[in-house]
């Protein structure tokens, strides 16, 4: 066999010699409020002149994204001996093809690692705090100065994973999307949503002001607001004079004539889930990020003669799924995790369907 010269090995490139993986190591980073403003105002001094005029500090602004570029550098320096450094916006994470194998860094805040958890698979995230002194950050557990020790961990697999719990809507047209903190179903405008509900053998039409979806992530954000209000309505002197006197006892018969036809059709139609109430008030206490469950409930819901205000509160969990009809000629629209920008549209004739996700997501601890 004829063979040609032995040619001499390539060096390797000193950085690729120290790697310690040739997989992706993805970084997440976000605008600050300074380059929001800039994109608004086309000018840093534009965007001074805006936000002194209404008394506000703008060196607060400056000295923000002064250290969150600085985080970002000090984060990217960090990483690149490790593997190999991609970086991308907030504003790809959406369209962005994770590999199986990549890492995920997040340079929060919270919302941030929210929104890119829903777009990962089985990758490992690590949510890092740019700046501490700024931000609490629950979800983000790390400074961009553990990075150095945090990676070599997760790549020889000894650092912790906390599993998180997915939510998952999907309507009847085939589109999708998934929530990790929480789904809102209802009107762009937040004004009245008309729909039908269905929760097991309950079914009930509604006018209200949406409906909220929460993970166990979620739990301790907009769902903790709404049953807190709930519960200081409850609660307070104004209801128990209103449904103790003025509601019940001053001649409002045709009120009272409308509340036992509901009261009627729930103790028939909605057996089930008002016999189920209790236990679900009980597992608000197992409520973890990693529940097989999650909580819907309804947001200011409006009886009337020909809509109900029973089925407001509830759990969902694979054998029990939430199916909404949609009754809204437009403007219907589902959004997760506060990101308006990124919805479905909820039209009439729509149905979507709520429960939990196939995958979770894998928080670095």
């Amino acid at each position: 066999m004829r063979r040609g010269k032995a040619s001499k090995p390539i060096a390797s490139h000193p950085v690729a010699e120290e790697r310690m993986t040739e997989n992706k190591l993805i970084l997440v980073k976000r605008r600050t409020r300074l380059e929001e403003l800039v994109v608004r105002y086309n000018t840093v001094q534009q965007a001074q002149f805006y936000i002194e005029r209404l008394g506000a500090d703008f060196s607060d602004y400056l000295e923000e994204d002064r250290r969150y570029h600085h985080a970002v550098q000090q984060a990217q320096q960090q990483l690149s001996p490790l593997g190999r450094v991609q970086t991308i916006d907030r504003e790809h994470v959406p369209n962005f093809i994770f590999g199986a194998q990549d890492i995920v860094v997040v340079i929060g805040q919270d919302g941030l690692v929210a929104n890119t958890l829903k777009y990962v698979t089985e990758q490992p995230l690590i949510g890092v705090n740019p700046d501490p002194m700024r931000w609490d950050g629950v979800l983000l557990p790390f400074t961009v100065e553990d990075l150095s020790f945090i990676i070599p961990d997760v790549i020889r697999k000894r650092r912790s994973l906390k599993e998180v719990t997915l939510a998952k809507v999907e309507l009847n047209d085939g589109q999708y999307l998934y929530g990790v903190n929480d789904l809102f179903i209802g009107r762009k405008t937040h004004v009245s949503a008309r729909y039908e509900v269905r929760l097991g053998s309950s079914v009930e039409q509604q006018s209200s002001s949406g409906v909220i979806v929460s993970t166990g992530m979620g739990s301790t954000g907009w769902f903790k607001s709404v049953l807190t209000g709930a519960a200081g309505v409850v609660g307070s002197e104004a209801w128990q004079l209103i449904h103790g006197q003025s509601a019940w006892k001053q001649g409002e018969n045709h009120f009272n004539a409308d509340a036992n036809i509901q009261r009627e059709r729930q103790s028939e139609t909605n057996r089930p889930a008002a016999t189920s109430a209790q236990g679900d008030m009980n597992d608000l206490n197992q409520f973890s990020w990693n529940a097989p469950f999650l909580y819907f409930t309804v947001r200011e819901p409006f009886p009337s003669r020909t809509t109900g205000a029973n089925l407001v509160f509830g759990q969902i969990h694979p054998k029990q799924p939430l199916r909404i009809v949609s009754q809204m000629p437009e403007d219907g629209v589902i959004f997760s995790d506060g990101v308006e920008q990124d919805f479905l549209e909820f039209n009439s004739g729509v149905e979507a369907t709520i429960g939990l996700a196939e995958k979770r997501g894998r928080l670095v601890v």
